[in-house]
């Protein structure tokens, strides 16, 4: 098993990334043009606890290492089942995903959390703290140096696609303030 941690502060609070969150794969993202799509399978407020749980369903169109599929099979469609949780009481989102495809081979289990940075406490300073962190494990029996080798290469893989996830989300970020910026600046000026 390997496994990938990162952490990174965005200067958005976490109102501004819990919201814009649910955009992360739109046109606003050029940085994921390997997501065709995320479809939403269920989506229910706990009424005790006030959580808001959403499972989806993202499918992505991304070629694997020409080794894999020559030795593998496959196709580049991959599907990726994840389960999220926001519980505004706490302002913690907690996004928990797993592989579905090629799941018999190689296990990616990622855990995303975005939470309040409390070190930035002025009003209108607030930023969101973000977490990840992935376990990665091929299944591929006693072959030790195949199953390090697909770690590894899983590993490398999901670094790159990390980094480019972050940047395209900063550019969501970034449109959402200002979209919203510029429909409250609407609103405001409707009202006079």
């Amino acid at each position: 098993m390997k496994v990938f941690s990162s952490e990174y502060t965005f200067d958005y609070s976490w109102e501004e990334v819990s919201t814009a969150n649910w955009r992360k794969y739109c046109p606003w993202n050029d940085k994921s043009p390997h997501v065709s799509s995320v479809d939403t399978l269920s989506r229910e407020v706990d009424p005790v606890t006030g959580i808001l749980r959403t499972e989806r369903l993202i499918t992505c169109n991304q070629s694997a290492p020409a080794w894999v599929v020559s030795l593998l099979g496959g196709s580049n469609t991959s599907h990726v089942y994840e389960t999220s949780y926001v519980s505004p009481s706490e302002k913690r989102v907690t996004m928990c995903s797993t592989n579905l495809t090629w799941s018999n081979i190689l296990s990616v289990r990622e855990t995303v959390t975005y939470q309040p940075d409390l070190t930035a406490s002025s009003p209108g300073q607030e930023r969101t703290q973000f977490t990840q962190d992935a376990k990665i494990t091929a299944l591929c029996g006693g072959w030790q140096k195949i199953r390090t080798k697909i770690e590894e290469a899983s590993v490398e893989r999901f670094s790159e696609n990390a980094r480019r996830g972050r940047e395209g989300f900063e550019a969501v970020l970034e449109m959402s303030r200002r979209v919203f910026g510029e429909e409250k600046e609407r609103e405001r000026a409707g009202m006079r």
